[in-house]
């Protein structure tokens, strides 16, 4: 096994991470409540494809060095056992590993809370009011997702879109409950940074 091969292992895992950088890091901080940083990392969404290239040219590079048949006078050469970072259990490793983190952003959205939100009871309808707040930082259903679990942990709120796609996120809520700035505080910490509010 050659150290180029070596190489192209540890830069296809980490291409694979960055293609993913901008996922995987909000869902961490999600899941250990810190979920201020969620929208870091968003800028590395324009870099996603190549990442994506790059992490797929050094795995298939390491699979030809692990595949190619040996040159004929290396045939009775007494190979050494080799190291454990050099076996094809690892490069499978490697390869499922970076397969999941390049997928990450299609099914990160499974790590947020989907809680149906309880049955709110208002008493006027005069109550109810409809905001789309535009949001600059969501990269995937899995930033959109996060939006929406944060907001709906919020008292009042009767429905939430959030879309990536779209920039935004369409809030229907009760304002005997709970307010504008609530709601654009509770993005806001999301890391997600609302750029406009629209009635």
């Amino acid at each position: 096994m050659s150290k180029n091969s070596n190489k192209a292992k540890t830069t296809g895992l980490i291409a694979a991470l960055a293609a993913s950088s901008c996922c995987i890091p909000p869902v961490i901080a999600a899941l250990a409540g810190i979920g201020g940083i969620a929208g870091s990392l968003s800028w590395m969404e324009t870099y996603r494809p190549y990442l994506i290239a790059v992490a797929i040219i050094a795995i298939g590079y390491a699979w030809y060095t692990q595949l190619r048949p040996k040159k004929a006078d290396d045939c009775c050469a007494i190979d050494d056992k080799p190291k454990w970072y050099q076996t094809k259990g690892f490069l499978v490793g490697i390869t499922i590993f970076a397969s999941f983190s390049i997928a990450f952003p299609y099914y990160s959205s499974v790590f947020y809370s989907s809680e149906p939100k309880k049955e709110i009871v208002i008493v006027k309808d005069t109550n109810i009011q409809s905001v789309n707040f535009k949001i600059d930082g969501m990269t995937c259903t899995g930033c959109a997702t996060h939006v929406e679990s944060e907001v709906n942990k919020l008292p009042g709120i009767i429905k939430i879109k959030a879309s990536f796609k779209n920039a935004n996120a369409v809030v229907e809520f009760d304002q005997s409950k709970v307010d504008v700035k609530t709601i654009k505080e509770t993005i806001n910490n999301t890391g997600y940074k609302i750029t406009s509010i629209k009635n």
